[in-house]
């Protein structure tokens, strides 16, 4: 299966070398040159194209299968909508007018558009509620990638993710020093998403369909915070209600979403398609993380002996 990833940044690069590893062909697209360096290293194949950019997009070979991971970087709403509604509609016209258009096509989502759900249980079918600019945008690119691949042909696909974490990114000083607001956390590991998408492309899904990737036990915030503090034999952190966070008054409009949006996410549909997870919870996701930390804490205690 010959499969190109757009947006080939954390989650891509990983997801290329899994599918190389699983003999499968796998062309990274970044529009930067450095992007470009970054999949050559992952060792496997580099194409430099804009996935807002029709006649740029026209470099990429025919594949089997096209995973649509870019992102906006994290900024505004307008920019968003240039990369998941505008770019995507150019990415799937793109590959579907070809003579030899891929089967199927996945979009990377976010479990952002649920919005508030007090705390209960969310699943693939819960009805989406976005309550910022930003995650209507995202669910108006959600309906893009169920309904428009159908047009061509191509069998879309959601992959609706959950808090993303994995090397380089687990923020395990923020929590360790606090203080920590109350609320869930939805995670799900880098690998665990890369290798769960392989996983969905060389599974006969329905079209327009929509799985949620997240891991086994959404945890409390202060939960989790005790058990790193613990595991790194450090004093627990200072803790807060949300009410006492936002009275601070300090916070940007994603900040104070990700406060005001709490729920837990369910990953049955994923398990019921007979995925399994590398690191099923967050004690195995963590684990190499706390052991280099606590490498590093002793190695700083033997200079000072």
């Amino acid at each position: 299966m010959d499969v190109a990833i757009l947006g080939c940044g954390y989650v891509g690069l990983e997801l290329g070398r899994q599918l190389t590893a699983s003999g499968h062909r796998a062309i990274g697209v970044r529009r930067s040159e450095s992007g470009q360096h970054e999949i050559e290293e992952a060792s496997f194949e580099a194409v430099r194209a804009d996935v807002t950019d029709a006649d740029e997009l026209a470099n990429i070979p025919d594949v089997d299968a096209v995973v649509f991971a870019a992102s906006s970087g994290g900024r505004d709403a307008e920019a968003a909508r240039e990369v998941y509604v505008e770019g995507l509609r150019s990415a799937i016209e793109a590959f579907g007018s070809r003579e030899s258009p891929p089967e199927r096509f996945v979009y990377t989502s976010s479990t952002g558009v649920y919005g508030d759900h007090g705390g209960d249980w969310v699943d693939e079918e819960t009805p989406l509620d976005p309550t910022t600019e930003k995650t209507e945008v995202l669910a108006e690119a959600e309906r893009i990638a169920r309904e428009l691949p159908s047009e061509y042909g191509i069998a879309g696909t959601v992959a609706r993710l959950a808090g993303i974490y994995g090397p380089g990114r687990t923020r395990i000083e923020r929590y360790l020093e606090g203080p920590v607001t109350e609320g869930y956390l939805n995670m799900v590991h880098r690998d665990d998403i890369a290798d769960g998408i392989r996983f969905l492309l060389e599974q006969d899904l329905a079209r327009d369909d929509v799985v949620l990737f997240v891991d086994d036990e959404p945890v409390s915030k202060w939960t989790f915070a005790d058990w790193l503090a613990d595991e790194c034999d450090v004093e627990r952190p200072a803790k807060q209600t949300v009410e006492e966070r936002l009275a601070e008054d300090d916070l940007s409009e994603r900040a104070t979403r990700r406060l005001t949006t709490s729920k837990r996410c369910s990953n049955a549909k994923l398990r019921e398609l007979g995925y399994e997870f590398a690191y099923p919870t967050y004690r195995e996701g963590y684990r190499d993380e706390i052991e280099a930390r606590r490498g590093e804490t002793d190695a700083h205690r033997g200079e000072t002996e």
